[in-house]
Parts: C-alpha cells; sequence; structure tokens
C-alpha cells in the first residue's frame, strides 16, 4: 500500500519555492560559496550543487508535517554540499530545518537537537585548533554554531515562549469556566434560599386560608362562616405583610445574607399563637440560654413554622408539641403532631416544605429526621433538626 505524505502548508510551500529560486538565481551568476580549485571540494562542476538545492527545497516543503524526517535528509543534503562549490541558499534553508525541527518536532526532538548541534559546534571549535593550531580554525566552530546551534536554540526559545503562552490560555480558560460555574453555583443557591423563604412565609397564612374558605363553604352556619372569615383576613393581612418582606430581601443591595428583619427566636409565641388562632392546640418549650447566631435561629425559626404549617394541613385532631433546647454546642428542635386520618377539610400539600427544612439544616450541617412514629398516646408525626451553634456561621 503506497505511504501518503502529508499535505504541505501553503507557507512552506512558499518557502520551499522561494529558496529554490533563490539558488537558482546564485548559480546563474556562478556565485558559489567555495571555489572550485578548494582541497575540500570533491566535485567541481557547478551544475552538482543543484542536488544537495533540490533535496533541500523538497525538505521545506516537509517543515512543519514531517520535521524530523525533514532534518535528516536536511542533514545529509547539507554535507553532500560542503563538498560542492555549494550554495548559499541551500545552507538558509538548512537553517530553517534545524529551527522547525524544534519548534515543531517532538518534545524529545526539541530537546535533543540543541544539545546535539550545542556539541557539535565544540567539536567543531576544538577538534580544527587542535589539528592546525592557527586562529583561523576557530572560525569552523563559529559556521557551524550559526548554522546548527543558533537556529536550534532560536527555536528551543520561541517554543517555550508559545507553550507558555498556550499554559496560560488555559489556565485562563480554566480559570472562567470554574469563575463560571461558581457564578452558576450562587445564582442557584440564591434561588433556592428564596424559595425556601417564599415557601416558609406564605404556606403558612395560605394553608390556613384554604382551611377556613373550606370550612366556611361546607358549614351552614353564619357564625362559623364570620369567624372563617375573620382568620382568613387576618392570614391575608400577615401573608401581605411576609410578601412585603420579601420584596425587600430581593431589593436589599447591600449584599447581606439575611436583613436586619429576618425572624429569631423571639418570635416563636407569637408563631405559636398564630397557629393557635388557626385551631392548633399548640404547646411550646423554648429554653437557651444565649442569644444564638442569626442563621440558626432563622433556620430553627423557619422549622418551627412549616411544622406548624404541616400540622394545620395534616395533622389529626390533639396537641402539637413544639421543644427547643440548647445543649452540646447545639440546638435541639422537635416538633410532634397527632398522625392519622383527619375528618376535616385538608390543604393540599407539594412536599416543599420538608425539602426546603432538609437543605435548611444541610447548610448548617446538621442532621434533619421527619416521619411517624409510636409514642405513649398513639402515633404522632415527629420532626427532629439539630442545629451547630458556630458564630459566624451564615446560611
Amino acid at each position: 500500500m503506497a505511504v501518503r505524505l502529508p499535505r504541505p502548508h501553503h507557507h512552506d510551500v512558499r518557502i520551499a519555492v522561494g529558496g529554490l529560486l533563490g539558488g537558482l538565481f546564485l548559480y546563474a551568476f556562478g556565485l558559489g560559496v567555495r571555489p572550485a580549485d578548494e582541497p575540500i571540494v570533491l566535485w567541481p562542476d557547478s551544475r552538482v550543487l543543484l542536488v544537495p538545492l533540490v533535496v533541500m527545497a523538497v525538505c521545506e516543503l516537509l517543515r512543519r508535517t514531517m520535521p524530523r524526517a525533514a532534518l535528516l535528509i536536511g542533514t545529509a543534503a547539507v554535507t553532500a554540499d560542503i563538498f560542492t562549490r555549494g550554495s548559499l541558499a541551500t545552507v538558509l534553508m538548512f537553517t530553517d530545518l534545524v529551527y522547525t525541527a524544534v519548534l515543531y518536532g517532538p518534545p524529545a526532538t526539541a530537546r535533543r537537537v540543541p544539545w546535539i548541534t550545542g556539541l557539535m559546534t565544540v567539536a567543531a571549535t576544538v577538534v580544527p585548533f587542535a589539528a592546525w593550531r592557527v586562529p583561523e580554525a576557530l572560525l569552523v566552530g563559529v559556521g557551524v554554531g550559526l548554522v546548527a546551534l543558533a537556529p536550534a536554540a532560536t527555536g528551543w526559545i520561541v517554543r517555550n515562549h508559545r507553550d507558555t503562552a498556550a499554559a496560560e490560555r488555559l489556565r485562563a480558560e480554566q480559570t472562567a469556566l470554574l469563575a463560571e460555574i461558581d457564578r452558576s453555583q450562587a445564582v442557584t443557591a440564591e434561588r433556592a434560599r428564596m424559595a425556601r423563604e417564599l415557601h416558609d412565609m406564605v404556606a403558612n397564612h395560605l394553608s390556613a386560608i384554604a382551611i377556613h374558605s373550606t370550612a366556611a363553604l361546607s358549614l351552614d352556619d353564619p357564625r362559623t362562616s364570620k369567624d372563617a372569615l375573620g382568620v382568613i383576613r387576618e392570614n391575608s393581612v400577615e401573608g401581605l405583610a411576609e410578601m412585603r418582606r420579601l420584596i425587600g430581601i430581593l431589593r436589599d443591595d447591600s449584599g447581606d445574607k439575611e436583613p436586619s428583619a429576618a425572624p429569631t427566636l423571639d418570635g416563636l409565641e407569637a408563631l405559636a399563637e398564630g397557629a393557635r388562632t388557626n385551631g392548633l392546640d399548640v404547646a411550646l418549650d423554648a429554653t437557651h440560654e444565649n442569644r444564638l447566631p442569626a442563621p440558626v435561629e432563622l433556620a430553627a425559626y423557619r422549622i418551627v413554622q412549616e411544622s406548624l404549617t404541616n400540622a394545620l394541613k395534616h395533622a389529626s385532631p390533639g396537641r402539637v408539641a413544639v421543644t427547643l433546647a440548647e445543649r452540646d454546642g447545639s440546638l435541639a428542635v422537635r416538633v410532634t403532631s397527632p398522625y392519622g386520618d383527619r375528618d376535616g377539610p385538608r390543604a393540599p400539600g407539594s412536599g416543599a416544605g420538608l425539602v426546603g427544612m432538609r437543605e435548611r439544616v444541610a447548610l448548617l450541617h446538621g442532621t434533619f429526621e421527619a416521619g411517624p412514629e409510636d409514642c405513649g398516646r398513639g402515633k404522632v408525626w415527629t420532626v427532629r433538626a439539630t442545629l451547630p451553634i458556630t458564630h459566624g456561621g451564615t446560611e
């Protein structure tokens, strides 16, 4: 099967054609490097120098696609050119092959060529001087250095700069990608936080409105309907106030994670009283010695609020017990409500409340459990959360 050579780069074609035409121009005017009577010239016929010239021009076609093969063949061509009258174009094209072998060749070739040309330069300087003992012998080493070592060193420098620039571009792209990932994660986290706030702020009031409006529509009792409408109005006003606070959070450009008006544990009694107004039998036992970090207080408040909302929507008649206690460097939150069939109207649930509570606890590196369990007075639904008290933590 025939081996198909890679197509040369269009710049390489121009360089090869330019080198060949330059060599032919020098040949046409009889401008050789060495006179025909020099001892080193084995082939004084001027036409012989055209063979290394043409071979070198062909090698230039491969300078980018096959740099190592081009250098090996070019080295043989320039060696043969030494024993002819010589062509300056052949030598110049060889220096370009040395340069491109280091610049475009494999890493191993790029490392070895400067060392090899350096050793050749040293040898070409020391050996002729030791043999002839005349200062002019040092010019051989200078010539080899200009033809071989200088282009190799130049190619190594350019390659290092090119690799460094590529590495910097890659690092910049990676940094930009990481920044975009961080931005996306920050946006996602902020959207999740606002979703939790929206759910926790409004769900309690809307659930009460739904339950009492259902009761008002299903019971043909004017007094019951009037009481239900009163509860509906109260929850509507409170829900509207919560929505205004949420809008204030969205418009706050101070950069704070939570505004100063965020709920605290001091508001638990009012929260429980509101639940009692909505028809729940709530027993609150909240004890903590010191002021807790704002993220911990907010998470505890929202967990209690969501648990009361769930009890209002799903719990059977009976007492809802809310207990908060600070112990072993953490705040323990426990809410229990009767679990079983419910006779009264029931508000639909989406499951987002449990997800939001679990997310709040996870952000504080705490533990969360929710589910039914048996106790002495029957089956209850229990919500347990343990919130580590880490001052300076953020949600």
